[in-house]
């Protein structure tokens, strides 16, 4: 057996042929030269390349050279080196950050329309809210700092966008410092989460969910002037605490969860509860126009270890532990506990984010690792929308089980009458998947 790396006609993604075919009929070529004004040339050939870095699996700027290996050269123009598009991020200012927002939110809308990316988006729809920390090291990271997690780095602020029958999508994203509150800017991401799922045909109920962090008045009027209902976990303060003990001992209905639920607090899994509901004005403390009426859902589970209970708690929350929910959905009372339970669901994309692209923020300079991040929600979208159209399996499996499956595939480049084929391998076990996804943006040669 011997080894060399001589074959010029091989690449080892040819999965990336279809999603950036897929990207371009999306108009993303067209976007960044309508909104990016970055003063660096070629922006419209350098975008792209970092997507399609990111697809791949790139996690870094070394990464990118990925991109720069045998028949590559032939199936994309205007590959360019890692040293390139590294000075290319260094370049972004904030503003220019803000106008690659613009990008991402035109370019969802477009795989939205293209796609079947938000299947029953039009009936409902939930927008959650959520940071992770993407940890750093050493001294040369612009705006890293210890948050809430105690863990040095940066935060990245994320909004998604999902329906019962479809996997998230991201809406927007912020990077922010690391020592940031987690609220600092989410009324204006919800605002701009909102307006972009309202023009990738989200209608209908819409409900904009969160934990505790987000529970202040001005993330509940955002998602209210956008006409949007929410669902906010509430803080534990003295009026939530007043609601709680004011609720009838009869009011409260038993539920048994199917999936046994972990309870951090406790550190056990919980698979019986009661829930009860009361209404509830918050935010009583701020002038008369800015009280908000709505429900308070409350779901409550015994105490076993006696450590948990908070000092000064009196007979009612030493017994129980109580978890609230401040909404105005109009779901019945179990229905509407449990869609807020679903928000979970973006912790999955901050772990698929973490296995690809967000693995690092490559760069000292924090705009250029600004732009990074949503670069990397371009990335995560395009391949979320390869997977819709792949097959119903693909639609909801991971970034990883996508680029594994789908993208990571090796071919043989062959050229004849000048045309280009790709010969991938025989019997690959998702062929018939490939090929769907291939010849949704590539459909075939009509007959005569």
């Amino acid at each position: 057996m011997s080894a060399g790396f001589d074959d010029p006609n091989l690449v080892s993604c040819a999965g990336l042929v279809p999603v950036m075919a897929l990207a371009d009929s999306c108009g993303l070529v067209g976007l960044v030269d309508d909104r990016l004004s970055v003063p660096s040339p070629n922006a419209r050939l350098k975008v792209p390349a970092l997507v399609a870095g990111m697809v791949a699996g790139a996690d870094s700027i070394d990464d990118m050279d990925l991109l720069r290996h045998g028949g590559m050269g032939r199936l994309f123009d205007g590959v360019r080196a890692p040293s390139t598009l590294g000075t290319f991020l260094r370049t972004f200012t904030f503003g220019h950050v803000r106008q690659l927002d613009s990008v991402a939110a035109d370019l969802l809308v477009g795989l939205a329309e293209r796609t079947p990316l938000l299947p029953g988006a039009d009936q409902v729809a939930f927008v959650d809210i959520d940071d992770t920390i993407r940890a750093t090291y050493g001294y040369a990271k612009q705006g890293a700092g210890y948050g809430y997690s105690k863990v040095k780095g940066l935060n990245a602020l994320i909004a998604t966008i999902s329906t019962p029958t479809a996997a998230p999508v991201i809406a927007a994203t912020r990077l922010r410092k690391g020592s940031t509150n987690s609220a600092r800017g989410a009324a204006r991401l919800v605002a701009d989460a909102l307006a972009t799922a309202a023009r990738a045909g989200v209608g209908g109920l819409v409900i904009v969910r969160a934990d505790s962090a987000y529970y202040n008045h001005d993330v509940i009027a955002a998602a209210s002037r956008a006409g949007a209902r929410f669902s906010i976990t509430a803080r534990m303060d003295p009026a939530v605490r007043r609601a709680i003990a004011g609720v009838d001992e009869d009011a409260w209905t038993p539920i048994r969860y199917p999936n046994a639920v972990w309870d951090d607090d406790e550190q056990r899994l919980i698979s019986d509860a009661e829930v009860a509901e009361t209404a509830f004005t918050a935010f009583t403390s701020r002038r008369t126009a800015d009280h908000t009426d709505g429900r308070l859902i409350v779901r409550r589970v015994k105490r076993l270890n006696p450590a948990t209970v908070p000092a000064g708690q009196d007979a009612l929350f030493a017994a129980y532990r109580h978890h609230a929910v401040f909404t105005d959905s109009p779901l019945p009372v179990l229905d509407a506990e449990t869609c807020h339970r679903q928000h979970a669901i973006i912790e999955q994309v901050n772990a698929d984010l973490k296995s690809g692209a967000l693995a690092h923020l490559p760069s000292g300079k924090f705009t250029a690792n600004a732009a990074w991040l949503v670069l990397a929600a371009i990335a995560f979208n395009l391949t979320r929308a390869a997977g819709a159209l792949a097959s119903t399996f693909h639609a909801h499996a991971t970034g990883a089980t996508i680029r594994r499956q789908l993208i990571s595939v090796p071919a043989r480049l062959a050229s004849s009458a000048r045309r280009l084929r790709l010969h991938l391998p025989t019997a690959w076990p998702w062929a018939q998947d490939w090929q769907q996804l291939f010849h949704a943006p590539h459909p075939p040669p009509r007959t005569a």
